[in-house]
This record gives C-alpha cells, sequence and structure tokens, in this order.
C-alpha cells in the first residue's frame, strides 16, 4: 500500500460535519503542511483553535461564513462545483487565534495548516484577488489560480494555489523539487495535492521520486484523493476525456517557492 496516497476518511462527528481528510505530523511524513477537508451540511459549524499554527480557509465549494471572532466574512464561495473554473475566496488565519466556519448552504472547505510564530492579520482573500495564470505549451498546458503564492506577504509559512489541467495534458511537468534548503537556486518546501477529477469517475497518475530513488512510487490517484510529497519530484498525467483539479498546500522553513527540473527531462522545455 502506499505511503504517499490517502482516500477519502470521510469521518462524521455529531453535528453532521463530515471530516473528508486530515493530514497531520502524528499521521504523515510532513513536518510544515497540514490539510484537512471537510464537508458542512448547510447551517453547521465549524470550530478550532490554532496554537502556533495559520490557516488558510478555503472555500472549495458551496457558500460559507468565516469569522475569526473579531472579523466576519459573510457569503463566502464562487462555485457549486470547482469545474466552473472561476476563483473562489479564501480567507487566512494566523496564528494563536480561533476561526469558526458556518455553512451557509452546502459546502466542502480545504483547511491549510502550517506551523507560525509570528502573529499576522487576518487577511480576506477575494476571488477576485487570485492571480490567474496560463502556464505551459503542447500537452504541458495547465490553468492556475494563485491563492497564497510567495508574492504575497500575509503569511508566514503558507503558500496556496490551484491548478487544472486539461484532458491529456501533462502538470507539475517537467518532473520538478522543491526539497534542498539551497537557495537562490531551490528552497525546501513539503507539499500536498489534493485532486478532483471531471467527471468523477476519472483517475490521473503522479509519480513521487527522489533522485537517488529512496522515494518511488506512481500512483493511480482517484478523485478525491490526496497524494502527499514530502520530497522529491512529482508530476502528474491527466488520461484522454478527463480534467484534473488539485488544491496544493506548501510550506517549509523558508517561504519562498524555488524549483528545480529534472535534467533528464528539462530538455522538453526548449521545444517551440
Amino acid at each position: 500500500m502506499s505511503k504517499l496516497l490517502r482516500k477519502p476518511n470521510n469521518n462524521e462527528t455529531p453535528k453532521g460535519i463530515t471530516i473528508v481528510h486530515e493530514v497531520t505530523a502524528e499521521n504523515s511524513p510532513l513536518e510544515y503542511v497540514g490539510f484537512k477537508v471537510v464537508d458542512l451540511p448547510a447551517g453547521t459549524k465549524y470550530k478550532e483553535s490554532l496554537g502556533k499554527t495559520e490557516c488558510c480557509i478555503v472555500a472549495l465549494t458551496g457558500k460559507i461564513n468565516v469569522s475569526d471572532q473579531e472579523e466576519t466574512f459573510k457569503n463566502l464561495g464562487t462555485r457549486e462545483n470547482v469545474f466552473e473554473k472561476k476563483p473562489t475566496d479564501s480567507v487566512y488565519i494566523s496564528n494563536d487565534r480561533s476561526f469558526e466556519v458556518e455553512a451557509a448552504s452546502d459546502a466542502r472547505v480545504a483547511l491549510c495548516y502550517s506551523p507560525s510564530e509570528q502573529q499576522q492579520p487576518t487577511k480576506l482573500i477575494k476571488a477576485s484577488d487570485n492571480g490567474i495564470e496560463n502556464r505551459g505549451i503542447l500537452n504541458n498546458k495547465r490553468l492556475v489560480h494563485n491563492i497564497l503564492p510567495d508574492s504575497d506577504p500575509s503569511a508566514n509559512s503558507l503558500l496556496v494555489v490551484e491548478v487544472f489541467t486539461e484532458s491529456g495534458n501533462w502538470s507539475s511537468y517537467p518532473p520538478h523539487k522543491h526539497d534542498q534548503d539551497n537557495l537562490p537556486e531551490e528552497s525546501f518546501l513539503e507539499e500536498t495535492y489534493y485532486h478532483e477529477m471531471n467527471p468523477n469517475q476519472g483517475f490521473v497518475f503522479q509519480r513521487v521520486y527522489t533522485d537517488d530513488r529512496s522515494i518511488d512510487e506512481t500512483m493511480c490517484v482517484e478523485h478525491g484523493d490526496v497524494v502527499i510529497v514530502p520530497a522529491g519530484y512529482h508530476p502528474v498525467g491527466v488520461p484522454d476525456g478527463y480534467t484534473s483539479y488539485y488544491l496544493n498546500v506548501m510550506a517549509g522553513p523558508k517561504r519562498i517557492w524555488k524549483f528545480h527540473n529534472d535534467p533528464a527531462h528539462e530538455w522538453i522545455l526548449k521545444r517551440s
């Protein structure tokens, strides 16, 4: 069984809220990244107190209200399905605060975590604040929504991005890694991938491998799965007929994204 592929847990709480995924330092090889997916029926509330941890709350689907006990942001969320390909609303909450997420409609929420010591202001990240990029050529095309990039100083550690990859294309490709604290050439960032497929019965292939092959897993990833990337290269291939969505969370000792391409495959960038 893969140590890096997580299937949905779907643990239902007494209040009817479902914890779909919960990746922590205690149940994974990750030190800097934590991740949850929570399904909230309309009218339910999810509460959490953060210690020395910051959190980016992403309204994946549906409508939510978010409060940090001082400010309340209402009617967040822009889509019923991620494959509407519209940017969505998020809220950044810093360490040593509490937050509450209330479902204004049935909603799926991603909670992205990283260690944090220096408290920052709570920040609403509107859908219109997302930087939108089209990357790649030929069969390496993808659409990117930058929710919390390293150019935004709002967070201490977290980086959060959404990526859409079309049928028959590759993403996170050519294979790249960011597992060495070797700036300015490369930064050390752990990562999680939360995947969805359209149509839902689809799948993608994701390989995670290091230069010395101490990690080398190729996974068939299905709708709703999470892939953990503690180190190594991590390309994603999308079969014909399906569209891929993934939400990336990255964090490490320095909040900068500098990656290193696999030299064996870097030549594809030189094509016209």
